[in-house]
């Protein structure tokens, strides 16, 4: 007798959720619409997803990006993550997956670090430019030396 599992709404609808939180760039889901951020004000629904069932596993997911990633990437890796997810965990293909990106969220510690990590790194980059300049070596002369740089 073979055996029979039954998966739930809720069931994929975390496993996809987790799927798209991992994924890069990913900041969060929105809301769709006036009446599901009412909904999920009162507590009655969670943000950024809809599912159906019928013919197949369709989704709808609205999510937020991380200012300065590419946005066709991030959407390219949540589609990967969700289907790879669901087919992994649940044993079931996605029969469509439309992926809503409503906003930009600009996070200011990020691009400060991102940015100080650039200017770390410039110098060391400026200097290895100038090493290998042909008009620097011309105008210092034919028997200058370099030394290298430690690393």
């Amino acid at each position: 007798m073979a055996g029979r599992s039954i998966v739930t709404r809720r069931a994929i609808v975390d496993i996809v959720r987790t799927a798209v939180q991992s994924s890069y760039g990913v900041t969060g889901f929105s809301d769709p619409s006036l009446w599901r951020r009412l909904l999920r004000w009162v507590g009655l629904d969670r943000p950024g997803m809809r599912l159906t069932t019928e013919g197949g596993v369709h989704l709808d997911l609205f999510i937020t990006v991380a200012f300065g990633v590419p946005v066709a990437e991030v959407a390219r890796q949540v589609d990967s993550a969700v289907r790879y997810s669901l087919r992994h965990y649940v044993g079931t293909e996605v029969a469509g997956l439309t992926i809503h990106v409503d906003g930009l969220r600009y996070q200011p510690n990020a691009v400060e670090r991102a940015e100080a990590t650039e200017r770390a790194g410039a110098p060391d980059r400026a200097e290895a430019a100038d090493e290998h300049s042909p008009n620097q070596t011309a105008a210092a002369g034919a028997t200058a030396s370099r030394k290298r740089k430690p690393r």
